[in-house]
């Protein structure tokens, strides 16, 4: 592990994030085998696999080389990680052991606030430090994004109730219960994107947050450096990176 950090040089883990990471960790094992005491093998195998992803993000980090994910934040895996512990320790519990459906609420409005947050992140680090992007833009594209992995999703339950009789849309009827469900899916999954999108615009311009002062500043500073180098480009003819 120290030779791949060493290969990859990532920033060193927050204590507090380590904690929760391995707590998330700890709550998976215990589910599963406490599933598994009780004749529930399938649990303890889910909670193993959900521990396995939990370690995705390291994994993206040290074998990421140069690309993006390895200059993601560590907010979005401690979220991400969070997610995968509720809806695993919490979530399947619910809808294996009780008749409670409203569980999923929760989970698929959890889910589209993930996914906006990681379409801001990843819309900044798609730009670059060349020139600063427009806010309008950043929120656009996370919230267009957060919606595009929403729908991959239905599609996923879709194909798999399809083709191993499965029934995680909820509904045996093609065009009644599961077109509910995915409706009911994609409309709570975009309000949490639509929430992280107005949260995170805030937040990344300065408008709440402890340091909007600092970040205000920031911007503006970003944007007249902009407008100077841009501006020093035409007159000295070089302008093809500010063309567009």
């Amino acid at each position: 592990m120290a030779v791949l950090k060493r290969l990859n040089r990532i920033p060193p883990v927050p204590k507090g994030v380590e904690i929760t990471w391995w707590v998330c960790r700890l709550i998976l094992f215990v589910w599963g085998t406490a599933g598994m005491m009780y004749g529930y093998t399938y649990q303890f195998v889910q909670g193993l696999f959900a521990i396995a992803f939990t370690h995705l993000w390291d994994m993206f980090q040290l074998f990421g080389g140069k690309s993006f994910i390895t200059r993601v934040s560590y907010r979005l895996p401690t979220m991400l990680n969070i997610f995968i512990t509720f809806g695993v320790a919490v979530g399947s519990t619910v809808n294996l052991h009780t008749s409670f459906t409203g569980i999923d609420i929760p989970e698929h409005i959890f889910a589209g606030y993930l996914a906006g947050s990681f379409g801001f992140e990843l819309c900044v680090l798609m730009q670059g430090t060349k020139r600063p992007i427009k806010p309008s833009v950043q929120a656009m594209f996370a919230l267009c994004f957060a919606v595009a992995l929403l729908v991959g999703w239905e599609f996923y339950e879709f194909t798999m109730d399809r083709l191993y009789g499965f029934d995680m849309q909820h509904g045996t009827e093609l065009y009644s219960g599961g077109l509910t469900d995915t409706m009911v899916d994609l409309i709570l999954g975009s309000a949490g994107a639509l929430a992280s999108m107005f949260i995170e615009s805030f937040y990344k311009n300065g408008i709440i947050g402890k340091n909007r002062k600092e970040i205000r500043a920031k911007i503006k500073a970003e944007r007249e450096a902009f407008k100077k180098e841009k501006k020093a480009a035409y007159e000295n003819g070089n302008f093809e990176d500010f063309k567009y």
